[in-house]
């Protein structure tokens, strides 16, 4: 009879499993990643790892939660330290993420939202909306923090102004697949992005 596996167990190997599809993702891209390959990267049985995942969509999937967090978490608990500072750190970061194809999942992400599994198939994939919305509150959350300890007098509303950030940065990530960020100048477009931001957001604390 097979010992019992703790659920503690089964979530940390399942992290484990996410973080070895992570890194053949940025490696391979979507398109050209297999099963295969992750079994290989995690060193795991087939059997072992169809226990944890359906199929490349579901690991794709569960790698864009893991990836997700990060940015979520920044927003979602903001400390007493000023909230504009947070929020331009985020978005000079996101420099980095958008120029360094080759150490991040930007180029499989880009590959997923165009490949034909997803853009036919858009009902069979729910966290897609999930994470926007996620994201988008998050952002608007933080926003409005700021207002109630007076640190912003926004000229929009906070929905308003959390979902043009996600737009903007979703565009230029798409862009800088398609062309290269030497052709789109991300960190040049961030400071344009920075700009218009401080103008909606109307931080007090650093009039």
């Amino acid at each position: 009879m097979a010992p019992k596996v703790s659920e503690e167990y089964k979530k940390s190997k399942k992290r484990e499993l996410i973080k070895a599809a992570k890194k053949v993702f940025i490696r391979k891209g979507y398109i050209h990643t297999s099963m295969q390959d992750i079994m290989d990267e995690a060193r795991i049985s087939r059997g072992a790892f169809y226990g944890y995942f359906d199929n490349i969509d579901h690991v794709f999937i569960e790698v864009l939660k893991f990836d997700d967090q990060q940015d979520i978490q920044f927003f979602v608990s903001p400390d007493a330290s000023p909230l504009w500072p947070r929020i331009k750190r985020w978005i000079e970061d996101q420099q980095f993420h958008i120029e360094a194809i080759d150490q991040t999942l930007l180029y499989a992400k880009a590959e997923f939202f165009l490949s034909s599994q997803y853009v036919k198939n858009k009902d069979n994939f729910p966290y897609i909306s999930e994470r926007y919305n996620q994201t988008a509150g998050a952002i608007e959350k933080v926003i409005n923090e700021g207002v109630r300890r007076g640190e912003f007098k926004i000229q929009l509303s906070a929905a308003s102004i959390a979902r043009y950030l996600i737009s903007f940065i979703n565009g230029l990530m798409l862009d800088t697949f398609q062309l290269g960020h030497e052709k789109t100048k991300v960190k040049d477009q961030l400071f344009v992005l920075l700009f218009s931001l401080e103008k909606m957001i109307n931080p007090v604390h650093e009039k």
